[in-house]
Order: structure tokens, then C-alpha cells, then sequence
């Protein structure tokens, strides 16, 4: 029999953190002091091409040896185990959750079976072969022309993820078959996109788990009357230019999409989660078979390595025992993402999507309420533009607000001044990073005004104004290099922060029923209008 879940605020690790938080904590200027080589060791991580720095967060040993309990006793690496197993953990729907099958599908014995891993491995070929052919030319569209453009129709976890990917990863992209994305159902954001493209050769994937998204299914009726109207009309004209991926085949079908221009996944594949399945053709299209493969390399690493490392040292596991950390016991209700390469512009977003609709919840998994704060609320974007937007806010205003750097060590870009920029952009990050930890205290300032001329008057008046407190948890995330597969590893490493944090909080991160909600409202409205 399983054990009667125990609310986390009940655990003793809990109520030891609960203690920790109440006693005064050292300043991260304490911290972060010349001698603190033991402490940046400890918190220091390397795996599959990422390094993260967390020693900027406010954690000391005492802290981090109670954050280690709450995650045995919370249970979490054995629920890791039962996910990877199969089991049905998304209670309330009755599903395994198994996205790790579709990048760990060669491994040998996988704990999901070798059924689902061929099963994967089937899928994978099939729409890998589409990308190649719509690459190599040989794919053609009905009057026999090549197809140059490919527009992704979908919404969430079919838009989000490859979106990204295809964003971050632009170094790898085929320049003469371009990819674009449509979301929103509003018809400039589909007009903005067709007004430039040939039909002839143009392709279009339609994306969605169940072919009944309201969103999609809008703007892919729009797409076969913009086919018709430039002379393909029957079903067999527009074939070569429609292809579906969803988990319902047979509702496509009935649609009119061909089958073999319809690549499945399972109920088992979140749509958040969904970006290493054929939701992926997009980025697959983008950047060629072979890297694609790397991408789901990188992902796989990560999870070999959020498997069996040791948990003092398990990166995910250690990203989401500080991030409860600062939910629960510093009071901070949300979380910034800070992205200081531009091809990153997308990550944030995708994130949102990731953790909240992942834990924002307010039920444990025994149906009982929720006393304590879930899913941080997620927001960000470009460092640098948020440098001279929000920053402000982070340094001297009443939100404490942690943050994740995130950079890149090396450049790429074919620019004869490109180390240049990337020098800037990194000094950037780095001295940010810096200044929201150690902040600038009182005696400092006033050394500062003096010495910029101001008289003791004019220093005193100025010092409230120019004194930071600092104190804000920030980690840095590090990628060597902006690659398909540190990308996927970087994926990954979010994803298991994720699962992590709702098995230590003790909820479900695999349903969405606050989504479905709004789908059903909008369902039942739609019915009375056209009643």
C-alpha cells in the first residue's frame, strides 16, 4: 500500500526551512566575500554543455543540507523513477507522462519498455523523412514546384517549442526553406505571413494534440480557402501543401489530410512537452535531420544525468530546491528569465508556458487545498532590452524578484565586429548579475558622490536616492555554445526543474484543467451564439 500523503508543510524538512527562513540570513555581500571558495565550489554545475553558477543565491550549507532532506523526504527521485517506468502519474487523466521516451528511444533496456521505444523510433524516421525531402527538393507541391516556405499552424505547446528552437537555433537554419509560425487566430497575424508567400511552394502544418483546437482549426480553414483561391481547391490539390501532426489521426483524416502526410504522437506527450516529438518537424525542416538528432541528444544527456547524479549535485534538482526556496521561505512570487542572447527572445515565453501551466495549481495530489505558494509566476525576455525597461524595478523597487541569467560563452556570428558585441553583452549580464546581488550600501555611495565633486550637502541629499540594497537571488545558466544539442540539454534541465518543484510542493504538473476551462466556455458560448 502507498503511504497517506503528507502535506509538504507538514515534513520536517519543511518546518526546518520554515525555521532557517526565520532566523536573519547572511547578505549575499557576506556571501559572495573574497574567501568564499568553498561556497562557489559547491554551487557551481557542469552537464551537457550548460554550467550553472547559483552562488549568488541567498543559501548557506545550512540551508542547502535542509533542502537536500526536503527532497528525500518528499520522495522526489523515486517519483522521477516511476515517471521514467511509465507509470500513470497524471492521476487525473489516467496517463503516463513519457516525454523522455522520445529522446532516450536507442537507449538499451529503457525502464519504459522496448514496445514504446519502437514505437517512437517509427515515428521519428517518418517525420524526419518529410523534413529531409521538404529540404532536398524532392518534396514538391502540386503543380510541381519546390517548396521554399513552411508555416507552422498551432497554439501553446505546438507553437511555443519548436518557435523557440527554430529562433535559437537560426545559425543552423536552411536559408532556402523558411519557417514561419501563426499562433493567433486574428486575422492580420495570418495576412502578415501569406501576403508574402507562393502558394505553389508553401507548406503548411497544422498542429494540435486532438484536431479540434478552436484557434487552429480558425486558421486552418483560412489556409485551404487561401489555397483555393489561387486554384487548388480539391483535396487532392492542397495535399501536398497540408500536413497534420496531432494524437488523433483519425480526426484529420476526416478533415481531409492525407495519411501519410499525418505524423502522430501519443497521449502520453504533453503539449508542453511535446517539441522532441513530430511536433518538432518545424525545427526539424529548419535545421536538418542530423542536428535534429542532436537536439534530442542534448536532452537525453540531461536526463542521464537528472537520473543518477548524486542530488548535491543533480543541476534540475538543485535549480528546483532553490526556486522553492525563494517561493516559499524568501517570499518571492515570481521569477525572471533573462536572456542575453538575442536568439534566446522566444525562451522566456516558452517557459511561462512550461511552469505555469505546469504548477500553477492549487490541489495536491490527493485532491486536499493548497496552503502553501506553487509555480512562481514566470516572465522576462532580453536582458539587455530589460536593462533599460523593468531593471529599474529589480534594483530599487518592493518586488524581490530572482533571476536566471542566461548566456552564452562563445559567438558565432559572421560579423567582423562580432566579439565585440558579444564582449558587451556578457559584461553586461555579468556586472547585472553582480549588482542585484551585492547592491551598493550607504558608506559606498557617499565614497562615490565625493569623489564625482559633490559637497557633503549635495551627498547627503543624493544618498537615499543612489543606495541599493541588493540581496537579489540570481543563478547565471551557461551555455558553451547556442548548439542544437546544448539547446536540448537546456530543455530538458527546465523540464525536470519543473516535475521537480511539484513533487516537492506536491501537486501535479501533467493536467491543465484550468486550460480546458476556458476551451469549454468557449465552446458553450459558441453554441448559444449559433443557436
Amino acid at each position: 500500500m502507498t503511504s497517506a500523503f503528507v502535506p509538504p508543510q507538514q515534513r520536517a524538512a519543511w518546518q526546518h526551512l520554515q525555521q532557517l527562513a526565520r532566523e536573519p540570513l547572511p547578505h549575499l555581500r557576506e556571501l559572495l566575500a573574497p574567501g568564499a571558495d568553498a561556497r562557489h565550489a559547491s554551487l557551481q554545475f557542469e552537464v551537457a554543455g550548460l554550467r550553472l553558477d547559483a552562488s549568488r543565491q541567498q543559501v548557506t550549507p545550512q540551508v542547502l543540507s535542509a533542502l537536500l532532506a526536503l527532497a528525500e523526504e518528499s520522495g522526489v527521485m523515486a517519483q522521477a523513477r516511476a515517471q521514467a517506468r511509465g507509470a500513470a502519474i497524471n492521476t487525473t487523466e489516467d496517463r503516463a507522462v513519457l516525454h523522455v521516451a522520445l529522446r532516450g528511444s536507442n537507449m538499451a533496456q529503457p525502464p519504459w519498455g522496448d514496445a514504446i521505444s519502437g514505437e517512437v523510433r517509427t515515428e521519428l524516421e517518418r517525420f524526419l523523412d518529410a523534413a529531409e525531402r521538404i529540404r532536398n527538393g524532392s518534396w514538391r507541391g502540386f503543380r510541381g514546384r519546390r517548396i521554399t516556405n513552411v508555416v507552422n499552424i498551432g497554439i501553446g505547446g505546438s507553437d511555443l517549442g519548436p518557435r523557440m528552437a527554430v529562433q535559437a537555433l537560426d545559425a543552423y537554419c536552411d536559408p532556402d526553406v523558411r519557417v514561419h509560425f501563426i499562433s493567433n487566430p486574428d486575422a492580420w497575424s495570418l495576412h502578415a505571413i501569406l501576403r508574402w508567400l507562393n502558394p505553389d511552394q508553401t507548406i503548411f502544418i497544422v498542429q494540435s494534440k486532438t484536431f479540434t483546437t478552436q484557434e487552429t482549426l480558425t486558421l486552418a480553414a483560412s489556409v485551404k480557402r487561401w489555397l483555393a483561391d489561387h486554384g487548388l481547391a480539391s483535396e487532392a490539390q492542397q495535399a501536398p501543401h497540408l500536413i497534420a501532426v496531432t494524437a488523433s489521426p483519425r480526426v484529420s483524416a476526416a478533415q481531409g489530410y492525407a495519411a501519410d502526410n499525418t505524423f502522430g504522437f501519443w497521449d502520453w506527450v504533453g503539449g508542453r512537452y511535446s517539441v522532441w516529438s513530430a511536433i518538432g518537424l518545424p525545427l526539424a525542416i529548419a535545421i536538418g535531420t542530423d542536428r535534429f538528432r542532436e537536439f534530442l541528444a542534448g536532452g537525453h544527456a540531461m536526463d542521464q544525468h537528472f537520473w543518477h547524479a548524486a542530488p548535491a549535485q543533480n543541476m534540475p534538482l538543485v535549480m528546483a530546491l532553490l526556486g522553492v526556496w525563494n517561493r516559499n521561505f524568501l517570499g518571492c512570487p515570481t521569477h525572471l528569465i533573462a536572456a542575453y542572447a538575442s536568439r534566446m527572445f522566444h525562451f522566456a515565453r516558452f517557459l511561462q508556458q512550461l511552469d505555469m501551466e505546469s504548477n500553477g495549481k492549487s490541489t495536491h495530489v490527493d485532491g486536499s487545498p493548497v496552503e502553501i505558494g506553487t509555480g512562481p509566476i514566470v516572465w522576462g525576455g532580453l536582458g539587455i532590452e530589460g536593462q533599460h525597461a523593468y531593471f529599474q524595478l529589480l534594483h530599487q523597487g518592493q518586488h524581490r524578484v530572482p533571476v536566471d541569467f542566461i548566456g552564452v560563452e562563445t559567438e558565432d556570428a559572421p560579423l567582423p565586429l562580432a566579439a565585440e558585441h558579444h564582449r558587451v553583452a556578457l559584461l553586461n549580464l555579468n556586472a547585472q548579475a553582480n549588482a542585484l546581488a551585492l547592491g551598493r550600501d550607504a558608506a559606498a555611495t557617499a565614497v562615490e558622490l565625493r569623489a564625482a565633486g559633490l559637497s557633503d550637502a549635495q551627498a547627503l541629499t543624493l544618498l537615499p536616492h543612489r543606495t541599493f540594497r541588493g540581496n537579489v537571488p540570481n543563478s547565471s545558466l551557461w551555455l558553451q555554445a547556442l548548439t542544437p544539442h546544448s539547446l536540448g540539454a537546456m530543455v530538458a534541465l527546465y523540464e525536470h526543474k519543473v516535475f521537480c518543484q511539484a513533487a516537492l510542493w506536491g501537486i501535479h504538473a501533467y493536467d491543465q484543467w484550468g486550460v480546458e476551462l476556458g476551451k469549454t466556455m468557449a465552446k458553450q458560448m459558441e453554441k448559444k451564439q449559433s443557436a
